[in-house]
């Protein structure tokens, strides 16, 4: 006899979702978290003393969450689109792209290029990328699709760009202007420390993973922080019937023919079925297995809380230019000269980065004083900081100083007078707070979300991408083979694959 039909450890959004579809076929389900609360880095917390705002601390967007899981799990959950895409300030003027672009993006385009071609190639690409999002977004709550499958449903051209070749040899053919270039780039190196011409391609799978949520890829703000996503999920795995069991940390996992042993401080437990919320690296620690190499974490994360948005040097309205996607020193050459001297183990002479407003969208966060003044919220997504460059605090002040230098340059006014609140988080104190190896907000590289050539499925696990060496540990977080950003689709596919054990 087992405690549990299935015990899951760690109790981030993919373990709830899991749960969450166990828990309603009927299963016996224990949710096992370090930490006192569950959520991982989807959470909200009141950061600073006296200021009532509740920032998404880690986690602060909704793009790869499909609609089809948020209804099938019956989530009160509302997620909000911007009107700004993205916003790039340079030498006397801004790159301005919307939502829905239109003739204030076209005007924009016009001003930086001096023509309407890039803006053209723009539009383009994004066409062409949006019909691969519509043939890939489509798999994932589904059985692993293969390869050839996908490639014969998709435009070879796309295909080829995203896929085949490194992804800077796309971008540098299809755009002729390196401010342009590098607002396309960076969606291929959130969260992933690369060359745009890495021959590995660990930047085209995060490019990908960036741009096919939904089909659309549109990164959208949850209303009421990532603590209300979280909180929806633990509502609605509570309500199924599923054991959340917080300040429970393991320290053991042995994995035999029928059942797996779980063990913690002052606890062992028992189960038909194993699944791993926390990332391959930890889960090998805890069965006693050689380690892997520990990923590394590539982003330095600032969150602030202003008394009002600063005033830029080219005239926009702050609340247009920060509502969406404010890039900073992400020109194509910027993001490559700071991927090669954070290669060399020195932090980037100038930061690289962008910041996002919440509170422009979703006043909600923050109390009724702060909601009534000019507040807002500001996040600050650092690139090519890598987990070595960071080791400390002195490096993470010079990394902040930087920052600080970087948006001042666009600024009327100096942005460090209007700061109510800060708080950085290098990869290191993402390490020691979330227990995420390195720092590495994905468990580690992403991988490709279908079966390569030649990759024949054994069992339900493998055939959902959740498999571990052991047929009764599954994955269900980043570390699985769609996991990845805040998506739920890890934790899904893991209780999928279990179900089909059954049927």
């Amino acid at each position: 006899m087992t405690d549990h039909d299935v015990i899951i450890v760690g109790g981030g959004h993919n373990a709830l979702v899991a749960a969450t579809y166990l828990a309603r076929a009927g299963k016996d389900v224990a949710v096992l978290e370090r930490l006192p609360h569950v959520g991982g880095a989807a959470v909200s917390a009141q950061v600073f003393d006296g200021l009532e705002a509740r920032l998404s601390r880690y986690s602060y967007l909704v793009s790869l969450m499909p609609q089809q899981l948020i209804g099938e799990l019956g989530l009160r959950l509302e997620l909000r689109s911007r009107d700004t895409a993205s916003y790039t300030p340079y030498d006397g003027g801004g790159l301005l792209v919307e939502t829905a672009p239109g003739e204030a993006t076209r005007e924009s385009f016009r001003g930086l290029t001096g023509s309407d071609a890039e803006l053209a190639a723009w539009e383009q690409f994004y066409r062409e990328l949006a019909g691969l999002a519509g043939v890939i977004a489509p798999t994932l709550l589904s059985p692993l699709p293969h390869i050839g499958n996908l490639r014969d449903l998709s435009e070879m051209g796309i295909w080829t760009d995203v896929v085949d070749e490194p992804i800077g040899a796309a971008i540098e053919r299809r755009f002729s202007h390196d401010l342009v270039r590098g607002v396309v780039a960076t969606d291929a190196l959130i969260g992933t420390f690369a060359s745009l011409h890495d021959p590995s391609l660990i930047q085209n799978r995060c490019f990908l993973y960036h741009l096919m949520g939904n089909g659309t890829g549109e990164w959208r703000v949850p209303v009421g922080g990532m603590g209300a996503v979280t909180g929806e999920l633990e509502r609605v795995a509570r309500e199924a019937g599923a054991t959340i069991l917080t300040g429970h940390g393991v320290t053991s996992v042995v994995a035999g023919a029928d059942s797996v042993v779980v063990a913690g401080d002052g606890f062992e437990i028992t189960g038909d079925w194993l699944l791993s919320g926390v990332a391959p690296y930890v889960l090998a620690g805890l069965m006693g297995e050689p380690l892997p190499a520990k990923p590394s974490g590539s982003q330095f994360k600032i969150n602030l809380l202003v008394s009002r948005l600063p005033r830029l040097k080219s005239g926009i309205d702050p609340a247009v230019a920060f509502a969406g996607t404010l890039h900073i020193g992400e020109s194509m050459q910027q993001l490559e000269t700071a991927y090669a001297e954070a290669a060399t183990g020195r932090l980037p002479a100038h930061a690289a980065g962008e910041l996002y407003c919440h509170t422009l969208t979703d006043r909600s966060i923050l109390g009724p004083e702060l909601a009534a003044s000019e507040a807002q919220t500001l996040t600050y997504f650092g690139l090519h900081t890598p987990y070595e460059v960071l080791p400390g605090r002195d490096e993470a002040e010079r990394a902040y100083v930087q920052f600080v230098t970087a948006i001042d340059q666009h600024l009327a006014e100096p942005i460090e007078p209007l700061i109510c609140g800060m708080e950085h988080k290098t990869p290191a104190q993402i390490e020691e707070s979330l227990g995420m190896p390195g720092g590495h907000i994905f468990h580690g590289d992403l991988q490709w979300p279908w079966l390569e050539e030649g990759e024949k499925p054994r069992h339900p696990a493998e055939r959902w991408g959740v498999a571990t060496r052991h047929e009764r540990v599954v994955l269900c977080g980043s570390g699985a083979r769609r996991g990845g950003a805040v998506s739920g689709i890890a934790g899904h596919n893991a209780a999928h694959a279990i179900l089909d054990y059954d049927s």
